[in-house]
């Protein structure tokens, strides 16, 4: 994948890149693994905002992803590489000898015609979903489950991928992008491969508009408001505020530790991502 510079023919276009979507197959998703999605705007249950500056965005349909991968020892053709609007990776349609279709996350370099398949006992190539305890060590993998038969929850976007460290015991050490190593249960399944669309944090979405179309709002900073409104708000002239940064509400901002001390999954940390 590369990224396309628009020529500066208005200010807009001066800072605007856009992918080339020269991997792209195929335009219309597959009908029967469409499903809608409700707008929220950023709303909860009592229609209050608890997630501010969302609201609006093009219209979307979600794709069924299979992060299970769960139909073993059964090949699976490529039939076409498509884009999805609600993830930065690519998907890849792919049809089981039976006639069953499925979306699946598109590893970079897979092609159209290529055959995979997930077991426990599977060659070693990108695309092909197994085990932890049967990935070699230094082996990149994405959509790593956490909890044996959950299903992919880890490295799932656009680049993204996590290295296999070591094994111990009952379980794999994994060094994740954030940067944090941890154990995982060894009968957690993983796909070969690092994420298609590797380019993808260098677009540059160039307007405020194209913002608008993603489904984000504009974002005040809290300096510019009044003191009605935000902590570090008024002053005369341009002013800092003199305090700590705080939210609207009056936690702060930098810093401030908010992970539960009573976690499960604390224990499993070998590196935090600090």
């Amino acid at each position: 994948m590369a990224i396309r510079k628009l020529r500066p023919m208005t200010p807009a276009t001066r800072y605007y890149s856009i992918a080339t979507f020269e991997e792209i197959t195929k335009t219309k998703p597959e009908k029967s693994l469409l499903a809608p999605i409700k707008k929220s705007g950023g709303r909860n249950s009592l229609g209050r905002v608890t997630s501010r500056h969302r609201g609006g965005g093009h219209k979307r349909r979600y794709r069924i992803i299979d992060f299970k991968r769960d139909r073993r020892d059964i090949a699976a053709k490529v039939l076409s590489i498509e884009y999805d609007p609600n993830r930065s990776t690519r998907i890849a349609l792919v049809c089981y000898v039976d006639g069953d279709k499925r979306y699946i996350l598109a590893p970079e370099g897979l092609k159209v015609g290529e055959v995979l398949i997930a077991g426990n006992e599977v060659e070693i190539k990108t695309g092909n979903a197994m085990p932890l305890s049967a990935i070699p060590v230094n082996t990149q993998v994405h959509n790593i489950e956490m909890k044996v038969g959950k299903g992919g929850q880890v490295a799932r976007s656009a680049g993204n991928f996590a290295m296999v460290q070591a094994k111990e015991g009952d379980f794999v050490l994994l060094k994740f992008p954030s940067g944090e190593i941890r154990n995982v249960p060894k009968g957690c399944y993983a796909t070969i491969g690092v994420l298609s669309n590797g380019d993808h944090e260098k677009i540059s979405v160039g307007k405020a508009g194209r913002s608008r179309w993603l489904g984000i709002r504009p974002h005040v900073r809290g300096v510019a408001m009044n003191p009605v409104d935000h902590p570090m708000g008024g002053g005369e002239g341009k002013t800092s505020g003199g305090g700590h940064p705080v939210s609207p509400w009056g936690q702060k901002a930098k810093g401030l530790k908010t992970r539960k001390k009573k976690s499960a999954s604390n224990r499993y940390i070998v590196k935090r991502r600090k």
